[in-house]
């Protein structure tokens, strides 16, 4: 094989991927534009994590739709980072801010692991949601900071709704630092499962379309009402569903 069929392979190969490969050598090492194209990367992955998610502009943008702003019992970034447990448990003085229902549904907007996902994505995904959703005695969108995707379970649970849709920031790759994520649990309380969970991930630009996980999580919600239950005991049917595992201990 030539030279240029060689090149005209990798061509192929990189076309369809944004995976780091055919980087190319300069003598025993990286060419220095993709050492540079590496180091922006981490550092846009580092910055997606440590930044905090403007949720004063996102309740701007989601009006008229109300909205109510709670955080989970830790207190900064670094406790974040460091106990994931906090992360899953509703401040006590945020208690009383949560109407007591009940309702169908109730979304919750939260930071997780990239801020820059949620100030760009989030609000757009809910608003195509929800225009599937006629009909739904939907609550106000709880924007909470600090979160992981099991305070969605305490939230829902003293809302008295049915189900509760976690709109969350996922842990970024260095291809990806603004990915959305959302988890659907159905009879949310205190102590649910990851099991107990539907996940649809990777909504960006250059990963599922709002309008497609729009139309799966409708899908979803719709089943989940009719079996009463999420989770592994609700198999993915929609077309072109396609199960992501779970790793909510890292989000």
């Amino acid at each position: 094989m030539s030279r240029q069929d060689v090149d005209r392979l990798w061509q192929r190969f990189t076309s369809v991927t944004r995976a780091r490969i055919a980087l190319g050598r300069a003598g025993d090492a990286l060419p220095t534009q993709r050492l540079l194209e590496f180091a922006y990367a981490h550092a846009s992955a580092r910055d997606a994590v440590m930044a905090r998610v403007d949720f004063g502009a996102l309740a701007g943008e989601l009006k008229p739709t109300a909205t109510l702003q709670v955080r989970s019992a830790v207190h900064d970034r670094s406790g974040y980072l460091r106990r994931p447990d906090l992360g899953r448990v509703l401040a006590q003085d945020c208690v009383e801010r949560l109407p007591a229902g009940p309702f169908d549904a109730v979304f919750v907007i939260a930071d997780g692991l990239s801020a820059s996902a949620v100030q760009t994505h989030a609000v757009l995904t809910y608003q195509a949601i929800a225009a599937l959703l006629p009909g739904w005695r939907l609550g106000p969108v709880v924007l909470a900071e600090q979160a992981r995707v099991a305070l969605g379970d305490d939230i829902g649970g003293r809302m008295r709704a049915a189900m509760v849709v976690m709109l969350i920031g996922e842990r970024p790759g260095l291809s990806v630092p603004n990915s959305l994520g959302i988890y659907l649990t159905y009879g949310p309380h205190v102590g649910r499962s990851d099991a107990e969970r539907n996940c649809i991930s990777n909504i960006h630009a250059d990963g599922l379309s709002y309008a497609a996980a729009a139309g799966k999580l409708e899908w979803l919600m719709t089943r989940a009402r009719a079996l009463q239950l999420t989770g592994v005991g609700l198999k993915e049917d929609a077309p072109g569903a396609a199960q992501k595992p779970l790793d909510s201990d890292r989000r």
